[in-house]
C-alpha cells in the first residue's frame, strides 16, 4: 500500500447572495450548537450525572441533539453532520484541557468563529472543474454547487475527508482536507545554513539573500495606520466606525495573505533545492515578550524592545520554519536546528568570537584574521557549520496532528 499524506488546499469561495446568506445561518447554528453544549458541560454537569450516573460526553450531546432538531426548525434546518462535527471540536477541546495542553474552552462568538465543518462521507462526486475557466465547483449539503476559484491546482490522486467553510475578513472560503499518495522523490545532496533577520528576512550561507516584498506591505500598512487614525475619531457604534473596522480588518487580513504567501514561495524553492537545511532554533515567543517589568524591577528600553518584537513578528520567522519543515520532511529532506549562541559573533573562517568582529548590522571583519564578509551571510556559515556536527544536530519534523474527521464519529 502506498504511503499517503493528509494536504490542505484553501480556495476563495465565490457564493451567490442566497448561498452565502444560507452559510451565515448555517455558521450561526454550529456557534450555537458549540456554546449550548459549552454551558450544559460547564453548569449543569452535576445534576446530570446525579440523574443518570454518567459524565456528560460527546455521544450523550448527540443524542439530545436530534430532539433539539426535531423541536426547532431553523436548528434542524442546517447540516446535521456540521453540528455534530461542533459537538466533536467540544469534546476535543476538554480532553486536552484535561491533558494540560490548553486552556478551558471559550464560548465561540460571532465574528470570530463563522465556519462550519463538513465531513467527507457527505460528498458524493464533490468536486467538478469548470470548462475553459479558473474556477470549479463543490457540492456542499444544502448548498448545492459552490464555486470557488481554482487559485492552485487540484491534487490529482486525492481523496477528499472534510472541507471547512469559513467567513473571515476577505470573504467566504474552502479549506479543502486531501489524503494523496505520497511521491517518492530522489534525495538531494544539497546543504544550506540560514540565518533570519529583520534587515534581511532570510540569509542564506551561499550569498544570497531574499526579503520579503517591502514595496508592498509598506503601502498596506500605511493604509492600515489611516483607518486606525480614522477610527479613533469617529464614534463608537455608530455606521461610520463599522465601516472602518470592517476597511481595517480587511487590510489586516491582507498583509498576513502577502506575507504567508511570500513564505509559502520561499520554503518551496529551497525545500526542492536542498536536502538538509539547518536553522537556528529560535523561540519566537520568548524573543518576542513585552520588556517593560514590574512595577518593582521595571524594564529599560521598552519602547525600543516593542519596536524590536513588532518587527519580528511581521517577519513570520516562526511561519516560514513551520512550512519549511513539512515541505522538507514530503520532499524527503530534513530540518536541522542548532544552538543560536554566538552564531553572529564568531568568525566562520578561522572561529574567533569576540563582539567586536560585527562591525555594524551588515559589516563582519574579523579582529584575528582580517576575514571580511557580510555578517548575515557570515552567520548562515556558523550555522550550517553547527549543523554538520554531529553533537548539534537534531532532525526537526513536523508536529503530529490529530487526524481530520475520516476517523471521527458521526
Amino acid at each position: 500500500m502506498a504511503d499517503t499524506m493528509v494536504r490542505t488546499a484553501r480556495y476563495r469561495l465565490c457564493p451567490s447572495a442566497v448561498q452565502a446568506e444560507t452559510m451565515a445561518q448555517f455558521a450561526g447554528v454550529c456557534r450555537l450548537v458549540y456554546n449550548i453544549a459549552l454551558e450544559q458541560r460547564r453548569d449543569w454537569y452535576r445534576q446530570f450525572k446525579i440523574a443518570t450516573g454518567k459524565n456528560i460526553s460527546f455521544y450523550s450531546q448527540a443524542k439530545e441533539l436530534k430532539d433539539l432538531r426535531a423541536s426547532v426548525d431553523w436548528i434542524g434546518a442546517a447540516p446535521h453532520c456540521a453540528q455534530v462535527q461542533a459537538l466533536w471540536d467540544l469534546d476535543d477541546a476538554f480532553q486536552r484541557f484535561f491533558r494540560g495542553k490548553n486552556g478551558y474552552p471559550s464560548p465561540r462568538r460571532k465574528g470570530e468563529n463563522d465556519s462550519f465543518r463538513i465531513p467527507g462521507k457527505e460528498f458524493h462526486s464533490p468536486i467538478r472543474n469548470l470548462p475553459n475557466t479558473r474556477y470549479a465547483e463543490v457540492r456542499l449539503p444544502k448548498l448545492g454547487w459552490c464555486k470557488f476559484r481554482l487559485s492552485r491546482p487540484l491534487p490529482i490522486d486525492r481523496k477528499l475527508i472534510e472541507a471547512t467553510v469559513v467567513l473571515d475578513a476577505l470573504g467566504w472560503h474552502i479549506c479543502l482536507v486531501f489524503r494523496v499518495s505520497s511521491v517518492a522523490t530522489a534525495k538531494l545532496d544539497g546543504h544550506i545554513g540560514i540565518d533570519r533577520g529583520v534587515a534581511n528576512t532570510l540569509s542564506l550561507s551561499d550569498g544570497t539573500f531574499a526579503s520579503q516584498p517591502v514595496a508592498r506591505l509598506d503601502a498596506l500598512a500605511r493604509r492600515s495606520k489611516t483607518h486606525q487614525k480614522r477610527l479613533s475619531r469617529q464614534k463608537r457604534g455608530s455606521n461610520r466606525s463599522a465601516m472602518t473596522r470592517r476597511m481595517l480588518a480587511k487590510t489586516r487580513a491582507k498583509i498576513a495573505r502577502v506575507r504567508k504567501h511570500w513564505n509559502h514561495e520561499q520554503s518551496t524553492r529551497i525545500a526542492a533545492g536542498f536536502g538538509t537545511v539547518v536553522m537556528e532554533a529560535l523561540k519566537t515567543g520568548t524573543m518576542t515578550r513585552s520588556a517593560k517589568g514590574t512595577i518593582e524591577a521595571p524594564g529599560v528600553n521598552v519602547r525600543q524592545k516593542a519596536g524590536l518584537n513588532r518587527s519580528i513578528l511581521e517577519h513570520g520567522w516562526h511561519q516560514f520554519e513551520r512550512l519549511l519543515a513539512y515541505k522538507l520532511d514530503a520532499a524527503g529532506g530534513r530540518l536541522i536546528r542548532v544552538d543560536p549562541a554566538y552564531t553572529s559573533q564568531t568568525c566562520s573562517a578561522c572561529g574567533s568570537i569576540a563582539k567586536t568582529h560585527r562591525k555594524s548590522q551588515a559589516v563582519f571583519e574579523c579582529s584575528d584574521c582580517g576575514h571580511a564578509a557580510h555578517a548575515d551571510t557570515n552567520a548562515a556559515l556558523n550555522i550550517l557549520r553547527a549543523g554538520e556536527q554531529p553533537a548539534s544536530r537534531g532532525a526537526v519534523r513536523p508536529s503530529v496532528k490529530r487526524e481530520p474527521s475520516e476517523e471521527r464519529p458521526q
